[in-house]
């Protein structure tokens, strides 16, 4: 099998179950997301030296490839499975590992800047991303139907990255970067 085809030379690309959509379009641009952020998270897999982190890493990477895969599915297609992929016992999972995650973090007490190590400054592209997806997400269940439980995932997704960032940090050593607001801004 040919890795192109050409078939998306005219602007559309294939639904699975054949529909034709323009690639522009609102459910590929949720799913194309979700795709981004999934190679962010593998962006950060290889950059993670913690092996727990990086477990539950690959597990979220195959997550978001059913998510992907649930909104390239029109709801209407023979092709629709049942249910969604993705449900509320990964979300629970997501929220044992904030749980696990955040037992072992310092209270927070002020904002915290993106950044750090090289594994939690990638978590942080991969958490705003997440919310990026989720939003498009939100929009897109406006418009068709989304199962529930992709929002809920991606939404509790981003806080797991966040906790995972401050987690990162803290094995390499690293202070997470507190924000401080400017006290003057006309001084600039």
């Amino acid at each position: 099998m040919k890795l192109y085809t050409r078939k998306g030379d005219d602007g559309s690309t294939g639904l699975f179950g054949g529909q034709r959509v323009s690639k522009d379009s609102l459910r590929v641009q949720a799913y194309g997301t979700v795709d981004e952020l999934n190679s962010f998270v593998g962006s950060a897999a290889a950059a993670c030296g913690d092996e727990p982190l990086k477990n539950m890493l690959v597990s979220i990477s195959s997550r978001l490839f059913d998510i992907g895969a649930d909104l390239a599915t029109p709801h209407d297609t023979d092709n629709a499975p049942a249910s969604s992929r993705v449900g509320a016992g990964h979300v629970a999972e997501l929220e044992e590992w904030i749980d696990q995650i955040s037992a072992n973090l310092p209270a927070m007490r002020h904002f915290i800047l993106p950044g750090g190590c090289e594994a939690a400054a990638r978590l942080h592209i991969a958490r705003t991303v997440c919310r990026r997806a989720e939003r498009l997400c939100v929009h897109l269940s406006g418009e068709v139907a989304v199962a529930e439980a992709i929002v809920i995932y991606l939404n509790r997704l981003s806080d797991l990255l966040f906790a995972m960032a401050r987690r990162a940090n803290q094995l390499a050593g690293v202070e997470d970067t507190p924000w401080v607001s400017d006290p003057d801004p006309g001084s600039v």
